[in-house]
């Protein structure tokens, strides 16, 4: 089967990995252009990009997918049968999804309806959801709308953050993603329409979410401490300087302190909520880097009664 790839993240090298064990044709590879990255400037190739050119693969980098005549023609002369596209991170065009004659086959990591849109691994964590997964689909027009093809749950453990689930629905991708062509070309698929009304949204990322409202219930905090690792990561702020927080759990506390309140800081460092406490376990303050709240409350002193902001 002639294929050609398009992705750009870590999220998709496992499924472009599958396609060269299990033989697949892959004619190119399209990826986002390169970027510009650290002090240096130096300029960094996309993880899919580094595979396409370890095994020797075309790489396709348009600047835009829409309305770009030229790369519409070179997909025209490879003539692929499918286009799989995982995490590419740009929404296809109509001549594009009608040109192949399998379609444009989407791997995406929620089981859709749930979870349409850019950041479905985040969310499920954030919204304290039990499961999560991965759905094939035929990518249409719209936002992740496109008929499901399969799917497959995972569950989301208590201790999983957004990079720990990122990496297992990564790996779970490929596997579906095997099992979806595998069946498009015995003719064993059966397309399945989204029920729209049932349908969530993972909107993008920012920042500004990482900043800790201790009115919120510690259960929520925690999710969202969870489901921002490793970025951007929720902070908060003591004496004017910013405090990552990358780990906590949850500790039942009925007193009527305000929320942010220093309740312990000798062995431990317990910060009231709206609802119960937090115990942070792992903090970062800015300038500094990662450590256990022990080391951390040896060279630092938050004394209790302090109201974090």
């Amino acid at each position: 089967m002639r294929i050609v790839f398009m992705g750009t993240p870590e999220f998709a090298v496992p499924s472009l990995k599958r396609l060269f064990e299990e033989g697949y044709d892959v004619l190119a590879v399209v990826t986002q252009p390169d970027k510009q990255r650290g002090r240096g400037m130096k300029v960094s190739f996309s993880p899919v990009k580094e595979l396409a050119l370890q095994k020797g693969v075309k790489v396709l980098q348009p600047e835009s997918v829409k309305n770009n005549p030229e790369f519409l023609q070179e997909l025209k002369e490879l003539n692929p049968e499918v286009i799989v596209v995982a995490a590419y991170g740009k929404i296809l065009p109509e001549e594009i999804l009608t040109l192949p004659e399998y379609g444009c086959i989407n791997v995406h990591a929620s089981l859709l309806p749930k979870y349409r849109g850019a950041a479905p691994i985040n969310w499920a964590i954030i919204n304290g959801e039990k499961e999560t997964g991965i759905t094939t689909m035929l990518m249409d027009k719209g936002l992740d709308t496109g008929e499901m093809l399969l799917k497959r749950s995972i569950a989301i453990e208590e201790d999983d953050d957004a990079q720990t689930l990122h990496d297992k629905l990564a790996n779970l991708g490929a596997e579906v993603l095997s099992e979806t062509l595998k069946k498009l070309k015995e003719g064993k698929l059966i397309p399945e329409k989204q029920k729209d009304e049932e349908a969530t949204y993972a909107p993008i990322i920012t920042k500004e979410m990482g900043h800790i409202d201790w009115k919120s219930p510690a259960c929520r905090i925690r999710n969202l401490i969870r489901g921002l690792k490793p970025w951007p990561g929720c902070y908060t702020f003591y004496d004017g300087k910013m405090l990552k927080i990358w780990k906590a759990e949850v500790v039942e506390h009925f007193g009527n302190e305000p929320p942010g309140s220093v309740l312990k800081s000798k062995d431990e460092l317990i910060v009231k909520c709206g609802e119960n406490a937090l115990r942070i376990l792992e903090i970062q303050q800015e300038g500094s880097r990662k450590m256990g709240i022990r080391e951390y409350l040896i060279g630092h002193n938050i004394p209790e009664g302090t109201i974090l902001k």
